[in-house]
């Protein structure tokens, strides 16, 4: 029991670089407060005490502003930062080393009974805001942008952002620390390429008018300011 929470304490001290001493870390951080009384209330859920596990997770949920339900099931070395607003279904399923920040929402899209709530795999990174729902898995060390709206299966290793979520390139970071809001440095989205490449586009288009101007120009043509530069144009002008 002290081993895990001397891990738990280690874990805050590896991801947050504002945490100062021990002492500030047991008294001060919700996500750790929140994780501990999970513990107790999925060990009584499990032990078919049901209405307690409800009872001391709706407490924790009151003191932290973290909603974790007592049959979700959380891995080793687990870390919410800040915390506010973080919402772990039912048969959420957490692995080793995961990270959530604030807003973070792992919730279902059925109200049948049986699995309905999201899979992280280890050492995943879900951004502030960020929605997982549904039955889907979410790959080791897969990294979930902040508010990303997550309905598909996200490989493993991969960065997913936007609404719905896609995959984005990305290179992993630095000695595999974990990627602060699940952001990639060399991020590359798909969408925004498209749009420079537009842009680019049109800049090339107008600087090649604007030497047909000039040559026109230069061979006596008149070009009026504000006339459509179209093919007829140009012939005339020639003409």
């Amino acid at each position: 029991m002290f081993s895990r929470l001397k891990e738990d304490i280690a874990v805050v001290f590896e991801r947050d670089p504002a945490a100062r001493n021990t002492w500030e870390v047991i008294t001060c951080y919700p996500g750790l407060h929140a994780t501990l009384i999970h513990r107790l209330a999925h060990w009584f859920w499990q032990a078919e005490f049901k209405w307690l596990g409800r009872l001391i997770s709706h407490i924790g949920r009151w003191l932290t502003g973290i909603e974790i339900h007592p049959g979700a099931t959380i891995g080793q070395r687990f870390f919410i930062d800040h915390g506010m607003g973080v919402v772990i279904g039912e048969t959420a399923e957490i692995g080793d080393d995961c990270t959530l920040y604030h807003g973070v929402t792992l919730g279902g899209t059925s109200w049948n009974k049986g699995k309905r709530h999201p899979t992280l795999g280890k050492g995943v990174v879900v951004g502030a805001g960020a929605k997982i729902l549904g039955p889907i898995t979410v790959g080791d060390g897969a990294r979930v942008g902040s508010n990303a709206v997550v309905v598909k299966e996200v490989p493993s290793g991969a960065t997913v952002i936007g609404i719905p979520a896609r995959v984005v390139e990305g290179r992993d970071t630095t000695a595999g620390r974990f990627a602060a809001y699940a952001v990639a440095n060399g991020m590359n989205d798909p969408v925004v390429k498209a749009v420079h490449e537009l842009i680019d586009h049109c800049a090339e288009t107008d600087q090649r008018l604007e030497r047909m101007c000039e040559e026109l120009k230069r061979l006596g043509g008149k070009i009026e300011t504000g006339e459509k530069l179209d093919a007829n144009y140009l012939n005339k002008i020639v003409d």
